[in-house]
């Protein structure tokens, strides 16, 4: 009789979790503001591998932007992106509007993967995509401009990865690598 409860219980459980995690969907199932002001469904990028980062324009770490575009470049006719999305959360160190986000990241690094308009990262009125990559990875706010959130083609979060993880790390290519076969 005990087995067959705890059997019972471990059932109910596992159902639970199921529900929950279905309940949560997607990255791919949220749109986002793209920088130019458009809409921006992210079913558009479902069955590629993408690389979430919160951007700024004056930050220590924002020479990684170079490192992105070369990582996009990259990857990118297997079936990669980079979703780049600017905050302003931390230090105040992306204060320029979204055209000029724009204008530096394009004629300073050559940027050409997706930009989204600037955006709250942290805190309650953080944006649904950054409540989405946070939730999937423990809940953890985000520490600071530059921190990566690899996605599968399923639109779950594979990975989470620190400002000084850099893109064109060994750790980190070797999971797009992994992520691109699956």
């Amino acid at each position: 009789m005990k087995s067959l409860v705890v059997v019972g219980l471990f059932a109910v459980a596992l159902l639970a979790f199921s529900v929950k995690a279905s309940a949560e969907g997607s990255l791919y199932d949220l749109s986002a503001t793209r920088i130019d002001g458009s809409n921006a469904p992210l079913a558009e990028f479902k069955g590629k591998v993408s690389l979430v980062v919160n951007t700024a324009s004056q930050c220590g770490y924002t020479p990684q932007y170079a490192e992105l575009q070369e990582l996009y470049l990259r990857f990118k006719d297997r079936g990669f992106v980079v979703l780049g999305f600017p905050s302003n959360d931390f230090g105040g160190q992306e204060p320029g509007s979204n055209s000029e986000i724009q204008k530096f990241c394009s004629s300073k690094f050559g940027v050409t993967f997706p930009l989204f308009s600037k955006t709250k990262v942290t805190g309650e009125q953080k944006d649904p995509v950054y409540r989405f990559v946070i939730s999937s990875t423990g809940g953890g706010e985000v520490g600071w401009n530059f921190e990566k959130f690899l996605v599968g083609k399923d639109g779950l979060v594979l990975d989470r990865y620190t400002s000084s993880v850099t893109p064109l790390s060994p750790r980190l290519i070797e999971a797009i690598e992994r992520a691109l076969v699956k």
